[in-house]
């Protein structure tokens, strides 16, 4: 009877190991604290409350989630929305899901003995610039200034910016591309001082489009089987990313537990956390119109060279959002 009862034991577990539902997710970027309410979720076992089997996929610089999202080797990725709604007018059918990012992180970061003291000054400078789908915000604010990006006078050079900080630290550029919560602090740490520096968050400059959503295939929506794995899982990820912004220290210890390369710091993980954090704060994981509609807006306000040139229509739902947030 015992080993009757553990043969049936056994049989239970794996059943319902094997009755878990697999969900690809693809981050925008290598392993990090920018998405750490994934990793935490998956080390709290919230994916596995939920019936869901999550595997994680880094990012790089040769990664585009819109490409591997179209070649279908992921069912969910992270992008920024201007990455996402430019890629849909193109005829790639990407839907945002949900929306675990209410602020933006992007700024300009400039050397003050640049002569970059307002926007007014940009003109011709060199900025650093990433490329890759992160362009759009930046290309749509030098629109609205009047700034030409060709680097023809009056206008400004765009330096196709690496991810690093380099340009800045080495003089190439009077001003990069950073992030509140990484590259703004790894010029820091190779020793520039926070008052030489001038910062220009795209926030304040009332360019801020919307970062880091959770975009699907709009097909994919129509099958109910789809739709409650994503249900599913948008419930656990902003489980875990509410987790994460209350447990700081834990959620960096996580991310560098995930982090195979082992280029992570814990320090820089701790620091970049606790600005992650701001930027997640007030989002429950439905996307704000309000937002979306800014987003938009300033994307086709771009002059005579706009990220998108109509208003998307079906480019976001809160079909998962309203079932997840039950």
């Amino acid at each position: 009877m015992k080993k009757l009862l553990t043969g049936a034991l056994f049989a239970a577990f794996a059943t319902s190991a094997m009755a878990a539902d697999d969900v690809t997710l693809q981050l925008k970027w290598v392993t990090q604290a920018q998405f750490a309410g994934y990793y935490v979720a998956a080390a709290k076992g919230f994916y596995e409350e939920e019936g869901l089997n999550v595997t994680i996929l880094p990012g790089g610089p040769d990664v585009a989630p819109t490409q591997v999202i179209a070649g279908g080797g992921a069912d969910v990725v992270i992008d920024w929305m201007p990455s996402a709604l430019a890629a849909r007018e193109k005829g790639l059918a990407l839907v945002n899901i949900a929306q675990p990012f209410k602020s933006s992180g992007m700024m300009l970061t400039c050397l003050k003995e640049s002569g970059v003291a307002t926007p007014a000054d940009f003109h011709d400078k060199t900025l650093g610039v990433w490329f890759g789908g992160n362009e759009y915000p930046f290309l749509n604010w030098m629109n609205k200034l009047g700034l030409k990006t060709d680097g023809s006078a009056g206008g400004v050079t765009v330096l196709k910016q690496g991810f690093n900080v380099d340009p800045l630290l080495q003089k190439q550029a009077a001003c990069i591309s950073t992030m509140t919560y990484n590259e703004y602090w790894q010029v820091i740490d190779a020793g520039v001082k926070p008052e030489d520096l001038v910062t220009f968050k795209y926030e304040d400059e009332g360019v801020a489009t919307l970062e880091d959503g959770l975009y699907v295939m709009e097909d994919k929506l129509k099958d109910p089987a789809f739709e409650d794995k994503m249900v599913r899982f948008v419930r656990a990820s902003m489980k875990g990313w509410k987790y994460a912004e209350g447990n700081v220290d834990e959620a960096a210890q996580i991310v560098i537990d995930n982090d195979a390369t082992g280029a992570q710091t814990i320090e820089h993980q701790t620091k970049m956390m606790s600005e992650i954090a701001k930027l997640t704060a007030g989002s429950n994981g439905a996307l704000d119109e309000a937002d979306y509609k800014r987003t938009v807006a300033a994307l086709m306000s771009g002059g005579s060279d706009p990220v998108i040139t109509k208003e998307p229509e079906g480019a976001w739902t809160h079909q998962i959002t309203d079932k997840a947030l039950q």
